[in-house]
Formats: C-alpha cells, structure tokens, sequence
C-alpha cells in the first residue's frame, strides 16, 4: 500500500507539471486580455500600455512568463492580482470557507437524499416507485441548473410572500441580510435557495446512477449465495450488495468533490453568493491571468489527490482489491 502511494505520488508531479503548461497556455491564448479595457481607454497613451504590460511581464516572451509563474508558485506564491493587485492567495483563502460551506452542504444533502433512493429504487424495480425517481431523475439532469435556479428566485422571492413579515418567503441572494445582524440562522436562512437547487441536480445523478450500481450488484452471484445460505434479506441487501454497490460511487465522488473549491459557478453567480465560483467568474470576465491560474491549478491539484484517495479507499471496502 505505502508504494502504490509513493509511486502514485510521483506520477502525480510530472502530470500536474505538464497540465500547468497546457492550462498556462489556454489562459493566456484566450481572445482579449487584461488590457483589452485600458486598450479602448482615449486617455491612456500608447507609452503607458507598454508600461502596463512591462509591469505586469505581458511583454515578455510565453515561456518567460510561464517559468517566472512556475518559480514563485515553487515557493508557494500564487501571484498577484492584475485587477486588485492583491495576492491570490489571500483572496482565494476569502472565498473558499464560503464555497466549501455552501457546495459541501449542498454534497452532503445529495448523498443522504441520492443513496436511499438509488437504494429503493433498486430494491423495487419496475414499480411506481421506481418509475417516479426515474423520470424525475432524468427530469433534473435535463434541466439545467441556472434555469432551475432563476425558477427558485421567481417563485420563492418574487410570487411567495413571507406571512410573518410581509417581505419575500426567501432572500434571493447574499450570504446575509444587508445591514442586519449576522447570525446562525440568517445565514441558514439565505442558504435554503441556493443549497436545494444545487441538491437537486447533483441528486439527480447520483440516485440514478446508484440505481444503476445496486441492480448490477444484486444480481451478482455471490449476492444469490448469500441468499441461498439463508441470510435475512436485510443482511444481504446492506452488507454484501450496498458496501459493494458503493464503489463506482466512489470513483464518481472522487471525480465531483474537488468542485467544492472550484465552486458551483452558475449557483454561485444567480444567487450572490461570495464563493470561489464566483472570483473565478469575475477572474474570468477581467482575464485576470494569476487568480485564474490559482484556482484552476488548486483545483487540478484536488483532482489528483481525491483519485488517489478513492483508489485507497478501494482497497479499504473491498478486500479483492490489493496494491501489490
């Protein structure tokens, strides 16, 4: 086990190495540039865009920029801000409790919710319960989420009035109320919108692909076997076929989890809510080059490490699998 991680670990930093340089590319080759605003600017002389690009190292050679971004990110420096000039770092460490706050909860809700009904829908196959968590779950993968969350906003914001206060049923976004105490509940208050629509999708997914794990798993023959020994049903469902039916979902949390730093980018956005989504959103629009490469790499970073956690915990569910 301990030299399947070490040499997963090593593999892992030629990768990241050559995604850095493919992802470093892709930024900076994107159509306009941090300057595109100054460049329109009247005011602004030629003589002070060379300046600008000489302070910010755009006029220098793709390579140079890249091994200067590689040797301070070396040394644990994430950069600066074109537009705030303030550090990656510190704005990312701003945002990410917020995201990992909101996306987390968000995960949690899916999973406690998604698992139960793959589970039952499994158990009871071809039944009216079966068909109603079918077609509503191929209802929430087909619409999209920013849909789903403007719907939310119009309904619970806009046509619903709160009985006890007379104002909207729910706030339509912000983490708190503007000007009002921040308190436990008032921050709860602001996350229902927000945590139910981004539940839904990912519940969606989940329940039906769960469903898709248990029904291959109860009709494996050491399920029959278990059955055939006389083992009370209970036993056989929750011990040999969910521990096993569990593992693709790993893979497929392993794959999601690292989008809790990333953010959910459209809930995020639609609901106001002060989250990595959100800066890399408004990171994006100012092609703000060291906070967009921040938060991709960070989030490469993540990927790499929930796959090697996952295979690891593999190892731990399923005695079968060995890492010789």
């Amino acid at each position: 086990m301990r030299t399947y991680l070490l040499r997963r670990v090593v593999h892992a930093v030629p990768l990241l190495l050559i995604l850095s340089v493919l992802l470093f590319l892709l930024v900076r080759s994107a159509p306009g540039g941090p300057l595109a605003q100054a460049e329109r600017n009247p005011n602004i002389t030629a003589e002070q865009l060379v300046q600008l690009r000489a302070r910010l190292g755009l006029d220098q050679p793709i390579i140079v920029q890249y091994g200067g971004w590689l040797g301070k990110v070396a040394q644990g420096d994430l950069g600066t801000s074109i537009k705030t000039n303030r550090p990656v770092a510190e704005m990312i460490g701003e945002r990410v409790l917020n995201t990992l706050l909101l996306v987390g909860t968000a995960f949690l809700m899916t999973l406690i919710v998604a698992i139960p009904l793959g589970a039952i829908s499994a158990l009871r196959q071809y039944s009216w319960f079966d068909y109603l968590v079918t077609t509503l779950s191929f209802a929430g993968q087909s619409v999209p989420v920013f849909w789903l969350g403007l719907v939310a906003i119009l309904i619970f914001y806009v046509w619903l009035d709160n009985p006890l206060t007379g104002g909207p049923l729910l706030p339509a976004g912000g983490m708190y109320t503007v000007g009002g105490p921040k308190t436990f509940l008032d921050l709860m208050w602001h996350m229902i919108l927000p945590v139910t629509v981004l539940s839904l999708a990912w519940i969606a997914w989940y329940s039906r692909f769960f469903r898709a794990s248990m029904l291959e798993t109860l009709n494996a023959d050491y399920v029959r076997t278990a059955r055939a020994k006389g083992l009370p049903q209970r036993q056989v469902t929750y011990r040999h076929a969910g521990r096993n039916a569990v593992l693709p979902l790993i893979t497929m949390i392993a794959l999601d989890f690292p989008s809790v730093f990333a953010g959910a980018l459209f809930i995020e956005t639609i609901f106001s809510w002060p989250g990595m989504g959100r800066l890399f959103w408004e990171a994006a629009r100012g092609r703000d080059y060291p906070v967009l490469m921040g938060i991709i790499m960070i989030n490469a970073v993540l990927i790499v490490v929930a796959n090697i956690v996952a295979d690891m915990l593999y190892g731990t569910l399923d005695p079968r699998v060995r890492y010789e």
